[in-house]
């Protein structure tokens, strides 16, 4: 029979969190409003300053394309409420403004409420960072529904006035 040796098992190795020597800091302590205001004041001097943010120029057909693009990721990501709006109309370059005209004031909230992300995807992809969305409201765009015959019939005659002409010849009622 062969002897079966058994190593013995190391000692588990505890893993501390390092401080780098700085000393904890109380979050209600002095020492801690300073220190973050030595960090808020850190971070200010990285801003970008608007000056030097990219403007290059872009076509509208860049621009309408980057936007179906962005919203057929919107309907892939579930968020499908944003892409119907984004697709409601094809919006209009002015300038570096983009126009988009949707049907109903809270359409358009619904809209300004999730348009950051855009608007940030927008600026990143088309290295222009004066790039603004203006969303216009346009409430004749809703359609009227005919129910009564005389509604429908009269409908039927806006898409074709010759209606008119055989109700007389045939002597018809509506």
């Amino acid at each position: 029979m062969a002897a079966v040796t058994i190593k013995p098992t190391p000692p588990p190795i505890i893993v501390t969190p390092a401080n780098d020597g700085v000393p904890k800091v109380s979050a209600f302590s002095l020492a801690s409003i300073r220190a973050k205001k030595a960090i808020e004041a850190q971070q200010l001097g990285q801003v970008r300053h608007h000056d030097t943010l990219p403007t290059e120029k872009f076509t509208e057909t860049d621009m309408l394309l980057l936007w179906n693009k962005f919203a057929q990721r919107l309907t892939d990501q579930g968020k499908r409420l944003m892409a119907t709006y984004m697709q409601m109309n094809d919006p209009v370059l002015d300038g570096t403004t983009i126009v988009l005209e949707l049907p109903n004031q809270s359409t358009k909230e619904e809209f300004l409420t999730g348009h950051n992300e855009l608007l940030g995807y927008l600026r990143g992809k088309l290295h222009n960072h004066d790039i603004t969305i203006e969303v216009q409201v346009n409430e004749v765009t809703e359609t009227r529904y005919a129910f009564t015959p005389i509604e429908k019939f009269e409908k039927l005659k806006s898409i074709n006035p010759n209606l008119e002409l055989l109700k007389k010849m045939f002597d018809l009622d509506v």
